[in-house]
């Protein structure tokens, strides 16, 4: 039994104002005006550090706390929707003002468990009104708040949990618990575990439901809480984000509370996100908020702007999420690059299924309207096929995926392909990049409907800055930030935050990238993706990779290989449907697939038949279509001259993706490390 309904029935909140907490002292505000951290330097590693903040005539914005930020909210929103979940199969909502007392409440628990200054409270939980709550009284008593993929492994866990000394972990479920009992011993800090989705399994000493927390921490004066809030300082850390980590550990990236309230207010307005006072946004939340791009878009942006935040079920990501996307009908909605080529998969098989005459009209409809999206992009007077083909046909399918109201459409965190930018602007929907790093606590550059450019991530957010450093010939160079979006430093990691910001107090964020005239970024690839061959060839791999999915539409991942080799290679994976119950790649090809099977000559359904039986007309294909990419390539060490097609799709279990989906090309080399190997060896023979 999940317990929000019962923190907010009628016992537990009162519509008359408490005395306490809902009154700035002017003291405060005074103070937040004045902050003087001259003597601070622009990074610490330390939890109980501060900072000087970025404070430039260009971005005179005051600096401002999240108790602020809520505060400043409850003022403008205090009775609007704030909070949406499903409970028995109905939607209930909770208001702003409710949402703040359930954060005070849920602040005075954590004091009485032992909250301590600059140590963390870390939350292993799907997202849901709980997770909010913990987050934001996490903040109000002075702590840290620290996601945890709920993906982790106890080892992973007792890292982080350790790492961020936790006093308190938040849990939803008893599988998570379980992680944590097992890790416990070797968890010095640690005082409790708090868990909301069900009860714990026995009665267990210092494990606490979240009703427990409410009562216990009732003992706690709302005047003790005030003095906490009444310290706090905008050059402080309130969040850790850990970094996934392709190498080595996880690092904590530690945004302070300027860097959170600042980036909600600036980012969010870069992405046209509207106050509510304009119109409320209502958008979904599904994505990990252990990564910044959700929590900073979900959680903190809410209540700079009064969004309701209306939360998905725990399965979203198999399938269950354009039923609340349906239910929901978001205003902007963002999702990592593999959830739109999902949606995108998922459309085409249903036109596969679907009549001669209906898919024909889905086929005009996006060709018409995808020609002129390409040739007039801003012009609002649309010629009358176009209105037509919108009204006909494409209206219809962005409302059976939820999309009838949503102006606004998002992606970050990975590269997008061009063909499916390409996909959904055939349906009238523009998917709009954000770029930027935990490190810059999200977006650095945001494109809108006022600021887009197709395949560019934007123009960088005003009273932020970028340069591009060592460029080359093309005007390629690393990408540097600097603004009030730069974190704070790595926790107890001096090393590394030496290595990502640099002495003048740049972020190197290790991208490679090309400005345009009107200022627009365009990336193409890591640095330390960079392939550079035996011949001393510098490739990046992310173009030569688009081109393959773009030329053989049955490729659903590409990798290439060649640092340090003689030539280039590449691993392949076909595109298959997924298991609905665990996410994980099946035998079985998407319609997609099977139509390029059949257009070529083979009868193939599955993966195994064409990996297995080395399909002769599949390979074939796929030959001539690493031709192809090779007869466009700017010289010849960008060739492809050996391939392989893997008998399993890349996946989160498998290892070769991260939690956003990233592809973790250093695993992927350790996994295939054989066949890969296989590709150089016969050259020595």
């Amino acid at each position: 039994m999940r317990c929000t309904s019962s923190l907010i029935d009628g016992r537990t909140l009162s519509k008359e104002s408490p005395s306490h907490g809902l009154e700035l002292s002017a003291p405060e505000k005074a103070r937040a005006a004045s902050l003087d951290a001259s003597e601070e330097a622009l990074w610490t590693t330390r939890a109980d550090g501060r900072v000087r903040l970025r404070l430039e005539p260009f971005c005179t914005q005051l600096p401002y706390t999240v108790h602020q930020m809520f505060y400043e909210a409850l003022d403008k929103y205090g009775n609007l929707s704030a909070l949406g979940f499903k409970r028995k199969d109905k939607w209930e909502r909770i208001s702003y003002y409710q949402y703040y007392l359930i954060a005070r409440k849920v602040a005075k628990g954590f004091l009485k468990l032992g909250l301590e200054r600059a140590h963390s409270v870390a939350i292993l939980g799907f997202n849901s009104p709980e997770w909010f709550f913990s987050a934001v009284g996490t903040v109000f008593a002075g702590g840290i708040v620290t996601g945890i993929y709920t993906t982790s492994s106890p080892e992973a866990c007792q890292y982080i949990a350790h790492d961020c000394r936790a006093n308190v972990i938040v849990v939803d479920t008893q599988k998570q618990l379980e992680k944590i009992l097992k890790i416990w011993k070797d968890l010095p800090h640690l005082k409790a575990v708090v868990i909301y989705q069900e009860p714990p399994p026995k009665k267990m000493a210092n494990v606490y439901t979240m009703e427990e927390l409410i009562e216990l921490g009732q003992e706690v004066p709302e005047e003790a809480l005030d003095a906490i809030i009444d310290t706090q300082q905008p050059n402080q850390c309130c969040v850790l984000v850990y970094t996934s980590g392709t190498t080595g550990n996880p690092k904590g990236v530690m945004l302070s509370q300027d860097n959170i309230t600042w980036t909600a207010r600036y980012g969010s307005q870069a992405g046209d996100i509207q106050p509510a006072e304009v119109q409320q946004e209502v958008v979904v939340s599904y994505l990990p908020l252990s990564h910044i791009a959700a929590q900073i878009y979900d959680l903190w942006t809410g209540i700079q702007w009064g969004a309701q935040v209306c939360f998905a079920d725990p399965d979203a990501l198999k399938g269950t999420l354009v039923n609340t996307l349906r239910e929901v009908e978001p205003t902007s909605h963002m999702g990592v690059p593999r959830v739109w080529e999902k949606i995108m998969e998922r459309i085409q098989e249903v036109a596969a299924q679907s009549g001669f005459i209906r898919r024909k009209m889905l086929l005009w409809a996006m060709s018409v309207t995808l020609e002129q999206n390409l040739t007039c992009p801003s012009n609002d007077l649309k010629p009358f096929t176009s209105r037509l083909a919108d009204y006909l046909v494409l209206a219809r399918v962005r409302q059976a995926l939820g999309f009838a109201k949503c102006q606004k459409n998002f992606y970050g965190a990975a590269p997008m392909t061009a063909e499916t930018q390409r996909f959904f602007l055939g349906l009238n929907i523009r998917l709009y990049a954000g770029y930027g790093l935990s490190e810059s606590t999200g977006p650095h550059f945001m494109s809108s409907p006022y600021n887009y450019r197709l395949y560019s991530s934007g123009r960088v957010v005003p009273g932020c800055r970028v340069k591009l450093v060592n460029q080359d010939a093309d005007g390629i160079g690393e990408i540097c930030l600097w603004g009030r979006t730069i974190f704070m430093g790595y926790l107890n990691m001096e090393d590394k935050t030496h290595e990502a910001i640099d002495s003048e107090g740049w972020l190197h964020t290790g991208d490679m990238g090309r400005l345009d005239d009107d200022g627009f970024l365009y990336i193409t690839g890591r640095l330390k993706e960079l392939i550079i061959t035996a011949g001393g060839e510098n490739v990046p791999p992310v173009p030569i990779e688009e081109a393959v999915k773009m030329e053989l539409p049955i490729i659903s991942s590409a990798m290439l290989i060649g640092d340090q080799r003689k030539f280039l290679s590449m691993l392949l994976t076909l595109k298959c449907t997924l298991n609905p119950e665990t996410s994980e790649p099946t035998d079985n090809l998407t319609e997609q697939a099977v139509e390029f099977c059949q257009r070529v000559g083979s009868k193939a359904s599955t993966v195994s038949e064409i990996v297995g039986q080395k399909d002769e007309a599949v390979y074939q294909a796929i030959h001539e279509g690493i031709q192809r990419v090779n007869a466009n390539a700017a010289a010849r060490p960008y060739h492809i001259q050996k391939w392989a097609i893997l008998e399993r799709d890349f996946s989160i279990s498998g290892g070769e993706l991260g939690p956003t989906m990233k592809l973790k090309r250093l695993t992927v080399l350790e996994k295939y490390k054989d066949i890969i190997d296989s590709f150089y060896q016969e050259q020595k023979q």
